[in-house]
């Protein structure tokens, strides 16, 4: 199986895929969550002149956060400075939404957007409607201002849910996921998506490519599986679900009710640690601090066995290719990581195992 990472855009994230280049990783992203993180675009680009082979992703950006003119620029720009090395994950905007105290656009607009993304990264003209106002866009650039020439790969993020898979199928995208570690899940995303894509036409430049992320702990010998370093590589991916369904227990209930009684309970002690509520409606400010960073020590009580078990590879080197060989069967072509401790060594560490 392929390997990546995805870090949070920052100053020196050039350094990183640099070094994930050399290790011989296959991708490199950067998330696209505006209050939370730097703009993707900006780091992109200076990773894009540091490196000459990774290939680069912004995962996940969507209509509710960009104009497809705009992102369409941003993605045809960084395709000039590392051509054909762009990877773009679209979605309807689940966490970047939610960290502004917004809900996630639907998946008619998800479609509707990557059809003018890939129309016009492809540089053909596209349909963009402002309200009632319709017209036929492209690119008017004259010289070497975007490159629509070299194919961007464009994948759609799904969780569980139908819906994003299908839209999938439908444009010849790949799929990817968060912490989506289950086999039978994957192989009814893949399903969906190729029930959707029957009929439809196929541009030869598309790829079909799945991506899960997730974190990755090597135990030592024995080292505790659930212990203060294990939770520390992985805590950032369970207080992510846990802050989700904390944000939507009142809206959306049918996320946390999924969950067992000792989660549920987590839910509640992080609502009460950040001081807020699942009904204040600035509750946003409070949960999104620090999303997806490395979490306090005072937070690891948080880290439930369970939600690790299900979110993150921990085990030996014989458990975690394990694991991953189930995930390659079921049609996932790449793993990519959420180094947070010491990401120089987790990179290492992956390139060791699956290179």
């Amino acid at each position: 199986m392929r390997a990546g990472v995805v870090v949070a855009a920052q100053p020196g994230v050039e350094d990183l895929a640099v070094r994930a280049e050399e290790l011989g990783l296959h991708s490199f992203w950067v998330n696209d969550s505006p209050m939370v993180h730097g703009d993707p675009f900006v780091a992109l680009s200076l990773c894009a002149k540091a490196t000459s082979r990774i290939r680069l992703g912004i995962g996940v950006t969507s209509p509710a956060l960009r104009s497809a003119p705009a992102a369409a620029s941003g993605l045809a720009s960084l395709n000039a400075l590392a051509p054909g090395r762009i990877i773009c994950a679209v979605g309807t905007g689940n966490t970047a939404r939610r960290t502004l105290g917004m809900r996630p656009t639907t998946a008619a607009r998800l479609e509707n957007f990557t059809v003018a993304l890939q129309d016009l990264c492809a540089g053909r003209s596209t349909e963009y409607r402002e309200g009632d106002r319709v017209r036929d866009i492209r690119f008017l650039h004259a010289g070497a201002h975007v490159n629509t020439a070299a194919p961007i790969e464009f994948v759609v993020a799904a969780l569980l849910g139908p819906k994003a898979a299908a839209v999938a199928g439908r444009r010849g995208t790949g799929l990817i996921s968060f912490g989506l570690l289950d086999p039978t899940a994957w192989h009814a995303l893949h399903d969906t998506r190729r029930h959707a894509a029957q009929g439809t036409p196929r541009d030869p430049d598309s790829r079909t490519d799945s991506y899960v992320v997730t974190s990755l702990h090597l135990l030592d010998e024995e080292e505790d599986p659930h212990g203060d370093a294990a939770r520390d590589a992985t805590g950032h991916l369970v207080l992510s679900l846990l802050a989700f369904a904390a944000d939507t227990a009142a809206d959306t209930p049918a996320f946390a009710e999924q969950l067992g009684p000792e989660e549920r309970e987590a839910v509640r002690r992080l609502l009460d640690r950040r001081g807020t509520t699942a009904t204040a409606p600035d509750r946003h400010t409070k949960l999104y601090p620090n999303y997806l960073g490395r979490i306090a020590p005072q937070d690891r009580d948080l880290v439930l066995p369970s939600l690790m078990n299900t979110l993150a590879l921990v085990g030996t080197r014989d458990d975690l290719l394990a694991r991953i060989t189930t995930l390659e069967q079921a049609g996932v072509g790449e793993l990519l990581i959420q180094p947070v401790t010491d990401p120089p060594t987790e990179m290492a560490l992956l390139a060791k195992l699956l290179t």
